[in-house]
Parts: structure tokens; sequence; C-alpha cells
């Protein structure tokens, strides 16, 4: 499949790369034989995504070193909050409402809509057409995800423990050309948590509850997780305010950007 890309400039040489994601029609949640199943990954429902722009990475920390010096919007953002340090890995120890303050930030410097996925929208990424446990298969390896290998999936063997996040694109991406969607950070969906998709939106759109201190949902496992908390389908809770060294993000924009290419994918 080619991967369409877009580029947003942040300066001082640092980009912020978005992959355009198709629109369509896909299974959300997991089925009920799949291994490890939780029982908030159901039911399986359809849900139609439009088109939308995606980062190809989570967010870095050269990326929220930029974002972070713009004007304020709502809340203070600290310039380097991640305990694994490096330009290229992914900021984590990020709460929610520090991920929606970047997006805010970002958007008015623009004068683009960047927010965070919708967990549909998450979700349909990630698979990117496919309706295994992980975009790659049945199971998973640490040569294709960072996650804890001394644990199993499946048929996999064990592997690497990494004890750390790594910098982003270093394991294979999938159809979409997104990386990392299966584990080194989790990553913060816009939406409130629900105990499963009862009533849940079919049109990819953010679920919200009344509660503003409601759980905010994360998606993707991280680097210190078990193998099965990588999976597509997996859902994961924290307060809004929750900031730890395996949280992070990455943001989708509404609008268009100037197109840097097309890569062969």
């Amino acid at each position: 499949m080619d991967v369409e890309y877009r580029a947003e400039d942040l300066g001082k040489g640092v980009q912020l790369q978005l992959v355009v994601i198709p629109g369509g029609t896909f299974r959300m949640g997991s089925p009920t034989g799949e291994k490890d199943r939780d029982s908030d990954e159901g039911p399986q429902h359809n849900v139609t995504i439009q088109p939308f722009l995606m980062g190809r990475y989570a967010v870095t920390q050269a990326q929220w070193e930029q974002v972070s010096a713009l004007t304020k919007v709502k809340i203070d953002l600290e310039a380097d909050p991640a305990r694994f340090k490096g330009a290229n890995r992914p900021v984590e120890r990020v709460s929610w409402y520090e991920a929606i303050e970047f997006c805010a930030r970002l958007s008015k410097a623009t004068g683009k809509e960047y927010r965070l996925p919708s967990e549909a929208e998450w979700e349909y990424a990630c698979r990117a057409g496919t309706t295994t446990p992980f975009y790659f298969g049945e199971t998973i390896a640490t040569n294709l995800a960072n996650y804890d290998g001394n644990y199993t999936y499946g048929q996999g063997t064990k592997g690497e423990y990494r004890q750390q996040t790594t910098e982003v694109g270093q394991f294979p991406p999938n159809a979409y050309g997104l990386y990392d969607m299966h584990g080194n950070v989790y990553e913060w969906c816009a939406d409130h948590w629900h105990a499963s998709y009862e009533g849940a939106p079919t049109d990819g759109t953010t679920w919200l509850s009344s509660d503003e201190g409601a759980y905010r949902l994360l998606r993707g496992g991280s680097w210190h997780d078990l193998p099965w908390y990588c999976r597509s389908a997996f859902r994961r809770r924290h307060l809004p305010d929750g900031r730890y060294y395996h949280l992070g993000f990455r943001v989708v924009c509404a609008s268009p950007c100037t197109l840097l290419a097309r890569v062969g994918g």
C-alpha cells in the first residue's frame, strides 16, 4: 500500500509528520474467542470512519519541546517531562489534560484543528484493515514492538525486555504507515471511559459522559506491559491528571497540511 504523509513544520528543524488515513467501516472490539480478551472489548460492532490525518509516530520529546513553548491556552506545560530522555523518543509523563493543551496550542498556532483521536479512530488506524490481535498477525515479538519480552502471547516466544522507551519508528509500521501502535507508550484517546461498547457511537466520534472527572481511555500497551495489553482491541483507563512514564499520545488533524511526499509502504 502506498502511504501518503504530510507534515507540520514546528520550527528548529522539527516536523510533525502525519499519515493520511482513508475512511471506511470496520469491526471494533475483539471477538469472544480472542486469547486474553477482556469483557470491556465488546460487544463487537461496526463503526464507519471518515478520512483523517494521524501522527506517524507518538509525539516525540523534540515535538513536545517546540509546542510547549507556544502561547498558553489553558494550562502550563513542562518543557521536558519525560523520564527516558531523547529527542526522538516519545514524550511520556504527560496527563490527558496536558495532551489536550498540546493540541490546543498547536491548533492556535497553525490555524488547523489538532486533537486527540477518538477511541474508534485509534483502533481503526491501528488495525489498518486487519482483524487479528495485532496488526502484524496472531502474535507479537520483541523485534516487532517494545514490551515486556519475559512474557509470551499465543505461539510467540520470549524476547528482550528493554525496560524503557525506544526511539519512534524502530519497528515495522502497519499498512497505513503508522509506527509503534503496539507497545512503547500507551496513547491517550479523547473518550471518557465506558465499561462496554453498549450504546457506543457507530460514526467514529468521541464518546463522552457528563462526568468531566471520568477516567479517560488509553490504547496500545507500553514498554513495560505484558504482550496481551498491546493488542489492537485492548483498552486501559486512567484519571485525566495521571502522569506516568509509560503514558504518551499521538495527534490527529482534521485540516489539510502541506503535502510532503508519497512513499512506498
